[in-house]
């Protein structure tokens, strides 16, 4: 009897022991939550999370135009692997921009992509007359024959969509890069809450800043007493996280600010062009769309397609500058990032190489069906 009882303490001790290890193995957690099922796939011949060596891209929309924009531009990429969408209600009315998003992957038939609302909120909001945009892009002619998605609202929740595209990226070993043309407050928000995610990330690749050129703060459309003329407005929108982001990570950012963004117009001849061939390209019919509700705003810029182009083809900027960063958090400089010899080391594109090529580029990957 007291053999037996030997025999069933070692096992218990045993099942005791695998279960503190897988506990503590537990730190990045992998428990079902809310929206799972937008994200949660076997390796199937689809899913290239477990096999593919291409690069691993997440984007994190600020719901403009230009993210629409962006982010059909990563869907024609055979150099990525586009993972899904998170979007924040920055730059935009959400509503729109999760639906408008919707019915641009049912026109591309590319819902398959998942699209998801981050909870992030920010503290100097974008102006009601850029974030219109949104509603724009939603019921604009060449998506009117496509529905919303029915089964929103509620809307699958951005945090987690992150959260298990990082945990998978460590559990394959294949981090995955961030493309934020946003304000960078969504990402700063969940590593703040499990700071082992850092682990998935490979890169981040941001548009936001000004080093060189002036900010972008209108005071035409914000109070002057705060409209500084060093801040840009995804730094300027949430300050605080772009700081905690400087201060407490350590992966590579290559930032892409207004003095390389400023160089890329949406000139007369880029739509000319891209209108001749919308006749005969579905993707160009859509993206000239989308532009041509813009085109007349003299401020607009290619901010966002231009920053995704460098994940394909970063010949066609300069080498980026390695930097020492800040950002100013509070006070009338507010938002603004400026060189600090003890500020966080970034790679920053100062400058596009080959402005036809980057042209030439867009136009190539949109001439397709």
């Amino acid at each position: 009897m007291k053999q037996v009882r030997s025999i069933f303490s070692a096992i218990f001790f045993i099942l005791v022991l695998i279960a503190f290890f897988s506990g503590r193995a537990g730190a990045v957690s992998f428990s079902e939550g809310p929206g799972e099922s937008i994200v949660k796939k076997s390796a199937t011949s689809e899913d290239t999370t477990l096999t593919s060596t291409r690069n691993r891209v997440f984007f994190i929309s600020g719901g403009t135009i230009d993210d629409a924009a962006a982010s059909i531009l990563l869907l024609t990429m055979d150099e990525i692997d586009f993972l899904g969408m998170e979007i924040t209600n920055s730059d935009c009315i959400y509503t729109y921009a999760m639906q408008g998003e919707w019915k641009i992957l049912s026109y591309l038939q590319k819902t398959r992509i998942p699209i998801a609302l981050s909870n992030a909120r920010g503290f100097n909001a974008f102006p009601w007359s850029y974030r219109n945009d949104s509603y724009l892009v939603w019921k604009s002619e060449v998506l009117k024959d496509f529905s919303d998605n029915l089964a929103w609202p509620p809307f699958p929740s951005g945090e987690f969509l992150l959260q298990n595209v990082l945990k998978k990226a460590i559990i394959t070993n294949n981090p995955v890069t961030l493309l934020v043309t946003e304000p960078i407050t969504p990402l700063s928000n969940i590593l703040r809450d499990n700071p082992m995610l850092n682990k998935g990330i490979k890169r981040v690749i941001w548009m936001g800043g000004a080093i060189r050129v002036p900010g972008n703060l209108d005071p035409e459309t914000i109070p002057t007493e705060i409209a500084n003329d060093k801040a840009e407005w995804n730094a300027f929108w949430d300050p605080y996280a772009v700081d905690w982001i400087f201060k407490n990570t350590s992966f590579p950012i290559i930032m892409l600010p207004l003095d390389v963004t400023d160089q890329a117009k949406l000139t007369d001849s880029f739509m000319t062009s891209l209108e001749k061939q919308s006749a005969q390209y579905k993707y160009s019919t859509l993206v000239y769309s989308l532009y041509s509700l813009v085109k007349d705003q003299p401020y607009f810029e290619m901010w966002n397609t231009l920053t995704s182009v460098y994940l394909a083809r970063p010949d066609l900027f300069d080498t980026p500058v390695q930097m020492c960063l800040s950002i100013t958090t509070e006070g009338y400089l507010q938002g603004a990032i400026s060189e600090d010899t003890n500020g966080r080391l970034v790679d920053v594109v100062l400058n596009l190489r080959d402005s036809d090529g980057f042209y030439g580029y867009v136009l190539a990957q949109l001439q397709r069906n």
